[in-house]
């Protein structure tokens, strides 16, 4: 088995590994718009609002990765009672995957960022917090809850941002409710007092973290190994995973030669989240029985993959296979993904302003009228999505001698395409739900259809979007190909 097919089992093996998740929730909001002239005001630009998302921040962000990667995530963490909370404990309860528990303290100001984008560029960050301390009656009801919870679990996480939560005395009471029972702690550590994190088993801090905490250089491979081996034994924590940026990662620890691990080119869209990504990962292959050297690579592949998006955004686990399959030849995203990761991708492609397509079809025995398809659908577009009927779905619409090729042969070939973007697989007899989900700029079908008669063209049109029907070539079927070939009666 190579190298890479162990590492795919690790990601695969996350399914469903129950990760405690500790530490400061956030509101993150992203504002978007275009800015075309300078304010008369100030020398500064205009921003003209087209659009507003809200999604979980700091510590929720962690748990968004968690869920992302197919991990059961119990998050424990600290709101006010005001708008913010609220919203943040309503996309908490979006995620089914995500069990939580979200104290509510009166007076207390839930933290929110916000930022504010003119096409793919951030402009600015405004930031509305508190950093004081928990109630007594807020910090009994975290340890009571994690103390009920810890039995269950596989892993710990403390997500801290410095907002309160994490506290010393608290991160030593969880800390030591988890090596009791015997499963790893990763932080994401804030400050420079690391005392406070004693028995944890990785911590993750970036390169000026690392040097601010130790009072060291850290700028090359030697100079963070020192630093990490003295964070290690001036902490007593187990080991240190320093992300480096566009240098990439190292891990040292107390047991193992330090590993450094290279940054995968990429095109760096925004960095906003990707330690949330690195956490959440070590802990979850961690607590699913990685070992700390396998975990850091695999966590190394999935920030490389999030730095590439725009946003607090996620790694999905057919995005992760995808570039371990791909290894130096990974551009950035999976081709073929399933409908979740599908709807990330899409998200993160319409930050960057791009106009999204989208046709179906069977392509069992891929053809020039097939061909001829796609390209005039990418014609009317900047990113093409490809629903591909399922084999059990062309089983049903083509009869029982069909499909010709599997769904992961068809998915392949139509994924080596250029003019091609992205596959999802759908089960159904009609992408209508793939549609709704997807919600396409542009939806392309064969000239043989009219308007009205194209599945989800109504849909499509509701929301501003448009359809097109492409030109048909003569003479080219699957049908009748295989008909040729004896294939059928």
């Amino acid at each position: 088995m190579t190298a890479q097919s162990v590492l795919v089992q690790r990601v695969e093996a996350l399914k469903g590994t129950r990760v405690l998740c500790v530490g400061d929730a956030m509101l993150d909001r992203f504002i978007y718009g275009t800015a075309d002239r300078i304010s008369p005001e100030a020398p500064i630009p205009v921003l003209r609002i087209e659009r507003e998302e809200s999604m979980l921040g700091g510590a929720g962000n962690v748990v968004r990765n968690l869920v992302a990667v197919g991990a059961a995530p119990i998050f424990i963490s600290v709101v006010g009672n005001d708008l913010a909370g609220r919203e943040v404990a309503r996309l908490v309860s979006e995620h089914d995957a995500i069990d939580p528990c979200l104290v509510v303290e009166a007076g207390r100001q839930t933290t929110i960022k916000t930022r504010y984008f003119a096409s793919s560029q951030q402009l600015l960050r405004a930031d509305a917090e508190t950093t004081q301390a928990l109630a007594d009656d807020t910090i009994a009801q975290i340890l009571s809850h994690c103390d009920s919870i810890m039995p269950t679990v596989s892993a710990l996480v403390l997500s801290d941002y410095g907002k309160g939560v994490l506290s010393p005395a608290i991160c030593a009471a969880l800390i030591a409710m988890a090596k009791a029972k015997g499963i790893p702690v990763v932080v994401d550590p804030k400050g420079v007092d690391w005392s406070k994190y004693r028995g944890a088993s990785i911590v993750t801090p970036n390169r000026k973290e690392l040097a601010d905490a130790t009072q060291m250089d850290a700028h090359d491979d030697p100079s963070i190994v020192e630093a990490a081996q003295k964070a290690i034994h001036a902490c007593g924590i187990d080991g240190v995973l320093a992300t480096r940026s566009q240098d990439g990662m190292s891990l040292v620890t107390h047991d193992h030669a330090p590993d450094h691990l290279p940054a995968i080119a990429r095109e760096v869209y925004d960095v906003s989240g990707a330690g949330d990504t690195v956490v959440a990962l070590m802990a979850g292959l961690m607590g699913s029985g990685a070992s700390a050297v396998e975990s850091a690579r695999i966590a190394n592949v999935a920030a490389g993959i999030v730095v590439s998006k725009i946003g607090t955004a996620v790694a999905y686990t057919d995005e992760i296979v995808a570039a371990l399959h791909h290894g130096d030849l990974w551009t950035g995203e999976a081709k073929i993904a399933g409908i979740v990761a599908a709807k990330g991708i899409i998200e993160d492609w319409r930050k960057k302003g791009a106009k999204i397509g989208f046709t179906n079809g069977c392509f069992d025995l891929l053809h020039p009228g097939h061909v001829s398809l796609l390209a005039q659908a990418k014609s009317h577009c900047d990113r093409l999505v490809v629903g591909l009927n399922s084999d059990a779905s062309v089983s049903r619409l083509k009869g029982p001698t069909r499909p010709v090729q599997s769904e992961a042969a068809r998915s392949t070939v139509l994924a080596s395409l250029a003019t091609v973007d992205l596959v999802v697989i759908f089960g159904e007899d009609t992408p209508l739900e793939l549609i709704t989900a997807l919600r396409p700029d542009v939806l392309v079908k064969g000239a043989d259809y009219t308007v009205d008669k194209v599945v989800g063209a109504d849909l499509v049109q509701t929301w501003g979007g448009r359809v097109a029907l492409a030109n048909l070539v003569e003479g080219h079927s699957t049908t009748n190909t295989v008909r040729k070939m004896g294939g059928l009666k």
